[in-house]
């Protein structure tokens, strides 16, 4: 079979300039060369049992790592990372906590036992053999957020060192001039609170699940905490003993050992009078804990800009490569979580535009910008690769024009619209925009803003660096005879097959609407590629002040003329 580029030199370059879109509209360069096809071989290979999960570390990982390298050095880019290689190593630390098969609760002569996995897990918050507490208080302490901003502290001075903060897994959505409204923010998610419990000298703190707070179900999070956990090794900051989650039944009886109702206590919680409450309840917990050292990498591949000063400033695409590995099995014995949705399909995504973008570059001199592929590490463990990235990014985070993320892609069918997470933060609204009605769509924000979607997958770290991100999700308005079917199965997934074994390629999965997402990011990267300004966060935004420290960070120095400078 004669290769792409091979294709390529024989056909006259003003094919690849504008080609015709099913809606009337244009597309943009080479974006017929993204097919079904492409991204069906990507996903086949990346969420074959042979990868068995693609857990960080793993063979699998590995394996998944250099399928991507080799892939992007097909498509015509070239090493990304700093050291002249396709990986940007970084070392995690992986921790197994044994769990006990019940965790005992007493208040006075009463006592309440909560069963492991199906009414409580627990992770260690330490990088050490053992893990625990003991004879340490429970207090409700509500949403354990602290936000001037908003006028908001649930602790009020209290005195918590060495509590075990009961916190609630949501932020106040109520009011929609109060914490965004019905909107999650980052306050909503567990990972903050956990920080938040560790900042205040707590010992532990215990997540209250539900399935509408945290947008998935109890299963979800025994199959996501039920293994080896990763971090990035330990540094200064502060970290509580024990991170836990309760289902919602079992911190109702917990609540009601020490005396209290749980509707009562967070109704109670909706309020900036809020104050702590001692449940008068009592635990201790020990958690054995295996440890080990692990190498994983981001993946990088370079495209130069063609345009030699704007060569210096860079897109960075991302999709994570990583998944759950290999753990508890179900009901038909399979315990490969193959992650092919989650995200083989953002990977294969990611690789088709690498092969648009590395075909029409030499003829079309396009892109302007230069383009970093980064396939990150980790990103179930809690967005690591990201988070090392962007600690450590190749460009400076003043020359990053924009960071566009996919993870988990339509493969349902096509759809009148396309989801962009992020929508109305920066100035990359008018780019999705254009780009979607160019495929003849509307652009939705959003569309379960209560799920906090923008917190939870990698534009996150870049967002925290002040680089406008844009988050590119699957629509929702089906086309076709099959609509009602499709939006079924989008619905169903989460409920069935999130971070589950059933997460596999299947004959039903449909690639047009795949497609056309995918011709969408292309069409965002080289509008964002080859614009003159710099992507711009609005006015307010949360992210906007680190965005200005880094322009200011690198208009104060010449451009190293480096794709490593800092």
């Amino acid at each position: 079979m004669p290769s792409v580029r091979s294709v390529l030199s024989a056909v006259p370059a003003l094919t690849f300039l504008l080609v015709p879109a099913a809606s009337g509209g244009a597309q943009p360069a080479g974006a017929e060369l993204v097919d079904a096809g492409g991204l069906a071989a990507h996903v086949r290979f990346l969420a074959s049992d042979l990868l068995e999960g693609r857990a960080p570390g793993s063979r699998g990982d590995e394996l998944a790592r250099a399928y991507l390298a080799s892939q992007l050095e097909a498509a015509g880019f070239a090493p990304g990372a700093a050291d002249g290689t396709w990986q940007q190593r970084f070392e995690m630390v992986g921790l197994t906590s044994q769990l006990p098969a019940s965790w005992r609760f007493r208040a006075g002569d009463a006592e309440l036992d909560l069963a492991a996995r199906s009414e409580w897990i627990a992770g260690t918050g330490v990088q050490a053999p053992v893990a625990e507490i003991a004879e340490a208080e429970i207090v409700f302490a509500g949403y354990g957020i602290q936000a001037p901003e908003h006028d908001w502290d649930d602790f009020k001075g209290a005195d918590l060192r060495g509590k075990v903060l009961l916190l609630l897994n949501d932020d106040p959505d109520w009011d929609p001039d109060l914490f965004a409204g019905k909107t999650r923010l980052y306050y909503g998610r567990w990972t903050y609170k956990y920080e938040s419990a560790a900042r205040q000298g707590a010992a532990a703190a215990i997540v209250i699940h539900t399935t509408p707070s945290a947008g998935y179900p109890w299963q979800v999070v025994r199959t996501s905490w039920g293994g080896e956990q990763f971090e990035l090794p330990a540094r200064d900051e502060p970290r509580i003993q024990i991170a836990a989650w309760t289902t919602e039944e079992a911190s109702r009886r917990l609540a009601a050992l020490g005396g209290h109702d749980l509707d009562q206590l967070i109704a109670s919680a909706r309020s900036r009078d809020f104050r702590p409450v001692p449940l008068g309840v009592t635990t201790s917990l020990r958690l054995e804990v295996l440890s080990r050292r692990v190498e994983t990498a981001n993946v990088l591949g370079l495209l130069r800009g063609s345009d030699p000063r704007l060569a210096e400033e860079v897109v960075v695409l991302t999709a994570h490569h990583d998944h759950l590995g290999v753990g508890d099995a179900d009901a038909r014995g399979d315990g490969i979580y193959n992650g092919a949705l989650d995200n083989a399909t953002g990977c294969a995504q990611l690789l088709e535009i690498a092969q648009a973008l590395g075909a029409i570059a030499p003829i079309a001199s396009k892109p302007r910008r230069s383009v970093l592929i980064a396939f990150v590490a980790a990103e179930e463990q809690g967005l690591l690769g990201s988070a090392h990235y962007a600690a450590h990014p190749t460009f400076a985070a003043g020359r990053i024009a924009a960071n566009l993320n996919v993870d988990s892609a339509n493969i349902y069918g096509r759809t009148r619209d396309v989801t962009y997470i992020g929508y109305g933060r920066s100035s990359l609204d008018l780019v999705v925009e254009r780009a979607a009605a160019a495929q003849g769509r509307i652009v939705q924000g959003d569309q379960a803003p209560e799920k906090g979607s923008f917190y939870r997958s990698d534009q996150f770290n870049f967002a925290r660096i002040g680089v406008p991100a844009v988050y590119l999700d699957p629509g929702t308005d089906f086309i076709g005879p099959n609509a009602a079917g499709a939006r079924r199965r989008q619905q169903a997934y989460e409920s069935t097959c999130y971070h589950q074994p059933c997460d596999e390629l299947g004959d039903d999965w449909v690639w047009d609407g795949m497609v056309e997402d995918t011709q969408l990011a292309l069409a965002v990267t080289l509008a964002i590629a080859d614009a003159d300004e710099l992507p711009a966060w609005h006015p307010g935004d949360e992210f906007l002040a680190a965005r200005t420290a880094a322009l200011r960070e690198v208009a104060a120095e010449p451009a190293a003329g480096s794709p490593a400078a800092k």
